[in-house]
């Protein structure tokens, strides 16, 4: 038998849509085996802060089971990035085999997590507040906007003022935070079978593979990399309306507005294109709107303006931990120089 060459080009597209197809099928699992779990009795929903999907008594075990295989996922994750980044250290256009350890750990904990489901039902929500697994992930998008200032810009392809320093300091650590955002959302939740949790894990399969990919050609590829961060558009649509609570607008304008704010300016595209986009945008909130209420309008602003407003805090605190290493990093050089 001939030995895989990983160096192929060929093996890294493999991966890529070998993931994707393992993604629709343990999705379809997901659905297929979760009307055992629906018979799981729960407490009654207590509103939008309350996570129904928890047991009403957490056992010892189930919050072992849960916390315990999320620090294994967690860990093995941070310690694969780590090995990639000091010893590998290079892109390639196929394979290395530190992305073939990936790919079989976050496969191996996505079955362990459905197992964990099974049997002890519960995930990180029994411990954690509602909120923290959607604001882990848009901490991801918005460290994103960060590392692409440079490629594509933040407003109208217009770059925002951010330092290198800054912008290289994300693109060289933002592993880790995606790997904590896409683990710790992923363990969040029990492998139940409502709408929402299927569109839900689907995304968070397509985030697992794309962390497994790091170091080769198709991580950076524009439009695998734009498919991250547009599937939470329709991730988000299509769980506000299952839910019926009728701020499907906010998400579907919010998201899309991202999309021509910022994202579409990476692709290259025409400015008649890119016009085109924009205008067909306006007339369809305006469609939308005019039925709606022009006081709801506002909403399609709420997600722009919170992902732009963490992304310069982030670039803020960066920039003042960067300042903060230069001002004291240097300060023990100085002296002893002084002292000689």
């Amino acid at each position: 038998m001939n030995k895989i060459n990983l160096s192929d080009p060929r093996t890294s597209k493999i991966a890529l849509w070998g993931g994707i197809a393992f993604s629709l099928a343990f999705t379809l699992l997901i659905w297929l085996a979760g009307e055992r779990l629906n018979a799981v009795p729960l407490l009654p929903d207590q509103g939008p802060m309350w996570y129904y999907w928890k047991l009403p008594e957490p056992t010892f075990v189930t919050r072992l089971t849960a916390w315990g295989f999320y620090a294994l996922h967690q860990i093995s994750l941070w310690t694969l990035i780590y090995y990639a980044q000091t010893r590998v250290k290079k892109y390639a256009t196929g394979l290395h085999p530190v992305n073939l350890w990936a790919l079989g750990v976050n496969a191996f904990f996505i079955l362990v997590h459905f197992v964990q489901s099974h049997l002890w039902y519960d995930g990180l929500a029994q411990d954690t507040a509602v909120w923290s697994s959607q604001g882990s992930v848009i901490l991801m998008l918005c460290a994103i906007l960060i590392m692409e200032n440079k490629r594509r810009g933040m407003f109208f392809g217009a770059k925002a003022p951010l330092s290198k320093r800054v912008m290289d300091f994300v693109r060289k650590y933002h592993g880790y935070l995606f790997a904590w955002a896409t683990v710790y959302t992923f363990w969040f939740h029990p492998m139940v079978n409502p709408f929402g949790h299927l569109v839900g894990f689907f995304y968070m399969f397509l985030l697992l593979l794309q962390g497994s990919l790091f170091l080769t050609r198709i991580h950076v590829n524009k439009w695998w990399t734009l498919a991250q961060e547009v599937t939470v558009l329709f991730h988000g649509t299509l769980v506000a309306i299952s839910q019926g609570n009728g701020i499907w607008p906010m998400f579907a304008f919010g998201f899309a507005g991202m999309f021509v704010i910022s994202q579409m300016h990476g692709l290259n595209w025409s400015r008649l294109t890119r016009w085109l986009v924009g205008l067909g945008y306006i007339a369809a909130a305006l469609v939308v709107y005019s039925s709606r209420g022009w006081g709801q309008l506002n909403e399609i602003i709420r997600i722009p303006f919170i992902e732009y407003l963490v992304a310069f805090a982030i670039a803020g605190l960066v920039a003042l931990g960067i300042w903060i290493a230069d001002r004291f990093g240097k300060q023990p050089t100085a002296t002893q120089s002084s002292a000689d």
